[in-house]
């Protein structure tokens, strides 16, 4: 009897340790794969030292003549609403940004997240109780949801 009791025992003390290494087996190559990922992101692949990492503020820089040309056409229209929306108001900010999609279909695509980001702005800008007064079924509800974003 002994003899069994011990095979119970031992049996009883490799089941965790199998179940940990079960458990690892699955979650270090996702981890892996995602700390690769994200070094593969890093790397400088410009080959020029001064763009080692790229930050928000490189793309949006309006200073260099060279770097607005070659800014992504969605980009400049959203800098250009956000600055007509303090200039004037998030209405003629929507009403541009619903011709812009209409006359460039490609840019449909990014409506969404351009109304969003005027809805945020918009907020800033004249608080939440005004900016929801100027929403409208522009790119659906987006300028509405960048409102209530930046509200809560």
């Amino acid at each position: 009897m002994k003899h069994s009791t011990t095979q119970q025992t031992r049996r009883g003390h490799r089941g965790p340790a199998r179940q940990l290494g079960r458990t690892l087996a699955l979650v270090l190559p996702v981890v892996l794969v995602l700390s690769g990922t994200l070094a593969v992101t890093r790397v400088n692949w410009s080959g020029n030292p001064s763009d080692s990492v790229l930050t928000a503020t490189d793309v949006t820089s309006a200073g260099d003549a060279k770097k607005a040309a070659a800014r992504a056409p969605q980009d400049v229209l959203r800098d250009q609403l956000l600055t007509e929306l303090q200039e004037k108001d998030p209405g003629t900010a929507l009403t541009h940004l619903q011709q812009a999609v209409h006359e460039r279909p490609s840019l449909a695509r990014h409506c969404a997240s351009i109304a969003r980001a005027l809805g945020r702005a918009a907020v800033r800008v004249y608080g939440p109780n005004r900016a929801q007064s100027y929403a409208r079924p522009v790119c659906d509800t987006a300028f509405a949801s960048g409102v209530a974003a930046a509200h809560s």
